[in-house]
């Protein structure tokens, strides 16, 4: 279809319009225009023909974008539910363990650097972290440049948790799943877990989540990361990097927590994310400044 154009929102004719797209990039490979998609609301990047895809009308993708939301708003509440009956509580509408909190003390959830391939997709996750109140520093890099970025800003941040996220897909005509070439942007997720592990080898001192919808979940855990995408080559949530922070960043450094609990806590559960046992970052102290050092 003529006249797509990027910053477009579209969905493949082909695929029964199921997911909706933004056009990041537009190339003629000498025959026709293949068009970059990135989801708006999964961490999925495809390319299509031009000729296949239909842009959607603002109504359609408000109508899209309140479908999604209520999906993950339901299986956050079922999910919750069962989170409630294994020691954690909710804290401001979020949740956490409360099992060592000191009474007149602080207390310090995990710190958390966030890289992001997808700028907007950043923006909302910062916007979640501050909501539950996890300090968080986030940068957008390209999924190919985040290697060669990761070891210089853990030095300057020194974060508890590092996400190595964006977007991700397997190749249309793949049927190699073992084979990382396969992958759109796998291999840079593993090459920024190897870098970071440089940085810091202990997996509880440093918790690393990496990879994006459809990623290589065995090389990523392979590399070194505690948690991971995507055990069933499915898609994930934009939201489900911050979730699986929640998780740790609020679970007492006096607990191991089980990768199922972390997993519970997720929008697309143990089909797109997976992981092994890891320390919480929690950490509660005693006593409480009686002086507000902001003033």
């Amino acid at each position: 279809m003529a006249g797509i154009k990027i910053g477009d929102i579209v969905a493949r004719k082909s695929y029964g319009y199921d997911i909706f797209f933004k056009v990041v990039d537009i190339k003629n490979n000498g025959k026709e225009n293949v068009v970059t998609l990135k989801g708006i609301t999964y961490r999925i990047q495809a390319d299509s023909p031009e000729s296949d895809l239909v842009v959607q009308p603002d109504a359609k993708v408000r109508e899209y974008r309140e479908k999604v939301n209520r999906e993950a708003e339901r299986k956050l509440r079922s999910a919750r539910a069962y989170t409630n009956t294994r020691g954690f509580f909710p804290v401001k509408g979020f949740y956490r363990d409360t099992s060592n909190d000191i009474s007149g003390g602080f207390k310090r959830p995990g710190k958390v650097l966030h890289f992001d391939g997808d700028s907007d997709y950043l923006k909302t996750c910062l916007n979640e972290y501050k909501k539950r109140g996890i300090t968080a520093v986030g940068k957008h890099v390209p999924e190919k440049e985040q290697p060669a970025y990761v070891y210089k800003l853990l030095t300057e941040n020194r974060p508890d948790i590092l996400v190595l996220t964006g977007h991700d897909g397997v190749s249309k005509d793949a049927k190699d799943y073992s084979n990382i070439n396969n992958y759109i942007n796998s291999k840079y997720f593993v090459e920024a877990v190897k870098e970071a592990r440089k940085f810091e080898p202990d997996m509880d001192s440093l918790i690393i989540f990496a990879g994006a919808c459809q990623s290589m979940y065995d090389e990523l855990i392979k590399a070194g990361a505690n948690f991971a995408s995507a055990p069933s080559r499915v898609l994930i949530h934009a939201l489900d990097p911050v979730l699986v922070c929640e998780k740790l960043a609020f679970g007492s450094i006096e607990r191991v927590i089980s990768p199922i609990d972390v997993i519970n806590n997720t929008i697309t559960g143990a089909k797109g994310i997976g992981g092994v046992q890891t320390r919480g970052k929690f950490r509660s102290g005693y006593p409480k400044e009686q002086y507000d050092s902001g003033k």
